[in-house]
């Protein structure tokens, strides 16, 4: 059978449990040595990751009673938690015959099985292998003040990341396990199973009372598409944020139609953080971490990017102006050409223009591109007209200097 790339530590015991051995592979029997660890303190408040960990690390140290108590209280925790109780009912069942595979003795189905793997897998892994200390995702360039959290997604670690807007530096809170679709994520279209990668925001908080079992404790949608991906043709509909059925716990890795989904208890401690019109919610296949001095350079480059673009508008020089904007550069069927020209007649009739940028917000766009999301109260004023309005550009990195790809209202 094949092998799990499963952090130290646990790499023996976790192949050796899931996929037979010889430690599981004969009847289990408790020795005089391992009966005196039957009394170890049990985990009772800590996160299900953590409970599975440590009746894993007990199976690994052969204490075999002392790893039923801590299954039994994991799934007194979480009476729902589908995986627990299978770990739970392998071990009971090792008493009195060979275990040779996860819920073999149950003869579960194998697609089932497969689920409980790779969600066990995702949760060790999570609970093993935190992100670096001290480290900040490369997405969180600067929040505005008003935008308290921030949600991280890792689609391929099948985490979420809560983050604090502590002064401006994002902080680490909490995180949690997710699902997300069926066919991973890269979301193009409606109906491909997948969820969206992107800089998005929570627009709606939709309570228990106007959903359906299958959501759970609530549901935050987010703005998918955003003007990037209908700027790529990407479409669909009804990405969110959402909980699981009464019956259920969690949901395995890949079982959603394209949204996040959470456990109801996680949901409903990570509630009270999403503020609608506010929070971002950056979802990636996998999160780059920067060291703060690398975090604070990306940030410096691009708010010197920003206040020279606002700069040479207020020269009125159509020139420099227009050096801020890709040839790429596309806005409700505006393209270069037609966009620099019309700024160059406008700006021509001023004698002079003033440009405040209150409210900036930077995010780093997840791909492969270097792209950054910027969104702005834009406060302008000139001789024959003031305007106040939000504003939102997309800049992209060419040949070393950052230029907006698209500008309109956010």
């Amino acid at each position: 059978m094949r092998k799990l790339a499963i952090p130290a530590g646990l790499g023996i015991l976790f192949a050796s449990y899931f996929f037979g051995s010889e430690v599981l592979g004969n009847k289990l029997t408790q020795s005089a040595e391992t009966a005196a660890h039957a009394a170890l303190p049990v985990l009772t408040n800590a996160s299900p990751e953590a409970q599975l960990a440590e009746v894993f690390a007990r199976i690994e140290r052969n204490q075999l009673d002392a790893a039923m108590q801590q299954a039994e209280a994991l799934t007194q925790a979480y009476p729902n938690f589908r995986l627990g109780h299978l770990v739970k009912g392998d071990l009971l069942m090792s008493r009195v015959q060979p275990i040779s595979d996860l819920g073999s003795p149950a003869k579960a189905p194998q697609d089932k099985l497969a689920d409980l793997r790779e969600e066990a897998q995702a949760r060790i892994n999570a609970h093993r292998s935190k992100p670096p200390t001290n480290s900040i995702p490369r997405y969180l360039v600067q929040m505005q003040p008003e935008q308290k959290f921030a949600v991280v997604v890792d689609a391929n670690r099948s985490r979420l990341y809560l983050y604090e807007n502590a002064g401006g530096t994002p902080k680490f809170v909490t995180d949690y396990y997710i699902t997300q679709g069926k066919l991973g994520a890269e979301k193009s279209r409606e109906g491909d199973k997948k969820t969206p990668v992107g800089v998005y925001q929570v627009v709606g908080n939709l309570p228990i009372q106007k959903l359906g079992d299958f959501y759970g404790s609530g549901a935050f949608p987010i703005n998918y598409p955003n003007d990037y991906d209908k700027r790529l043709g990407r479409n669909g509909h009804g990405i969110w944020l959402h909980g699981t059925p009464s019956d259920t716990y969690s949901r395995p890795p890949k079982a959603s139609d394209g949204c996040v989904v959470l456990s109801n208890p996680d949901l409903n401690k990570l509630a009270p953080y999403l503020q609608v019109g506010l929070t971002p919610v950056i979802i990636t296949q996998s999160v780059e971490w920067l060291t703060k001095d690398e975090w604070q350079n990306e940030k410096k480059s691009m708010l010197d990017a920003i206040d020279s673009w606002r700069k040479d508008w207020e020269s009125r020089d159509g020139d420099r102006y227009a050096s801020h904007y890709s040839r790429q550069f596309n806005a409700d069927g505006t393209d270069y050409q037609s966009w620099t020209e019309q700024k160059r007649k406008v700006n021509a009739g001023k004698n002079w223009i003033s440009v405040g940028t209150e409210k900036l917000t930077l995010f780093r766009y997840p791909g492969k591109d270097d792209m950054m999301v910027v969104t702005f109260k834009q406060d302008y004023k000139s001789n024959n007209l003031t305007n106040v309005m939000m504003k939102r550009q997309y800049w992209l990195r060419e040949d070393g200097r950052w230029k907006i790809i698209y500008e309109g209202a956010a």
